[in-house]
């Protein structure tokens, strides 16, 4: 069993020993996801290039519990819509490499259609 298996497990029983499988529906859980990156970005809101460097440092452990939150309700979100998330990084990935050839786009940063 990969690695993120056993997580989605772990996660699948904190969220059944509880009974909130009834509240875990693909619209919550979407919200959820949403909810904790805007959680995320609050941490750089106001900041300065300088100034986010620094309080990466200084605040990482809030940083790692919001990326967590992320991730736990992506993994559910996922195992529970039948997504492979490994497949979808991978298919993700070649589309994006057609999309981004490194000859157009390295150093670049403008979206696909514009380069």
């Amino acid at each position: 069993m990969s690695d993120i298996s056993n997580v989605i497990d772990k996660i699948k029983r904190f969220r059944d020993e509880r009974e909130w499988k009834q509240f875990h529906n693909s619209k919550n859980m979407a919200i959820s996801i949403v909810i904790e990156a805007t959680e995320l970005l609050e941490h750089f809101q106001w900041r300065t290039k300088e100034e986010v460097e620094n309080y990466v440092k200084q605040n990482k452990e809030e940083i790692e519990e919001e990326v967590a939150d992320i991730a736990i309700y992506l993994f559910e979100f996922a195992d529970n819509t039948g997504v492979n998330i490994i497949e979808s990084i991978e298919k993700k990935l070649k589309k994006n490499a057609l999309k981004y050839p490194v000859g157009k786009s390295k150093g670049n940063s403008k979206k696909y259609n514009k380069l």
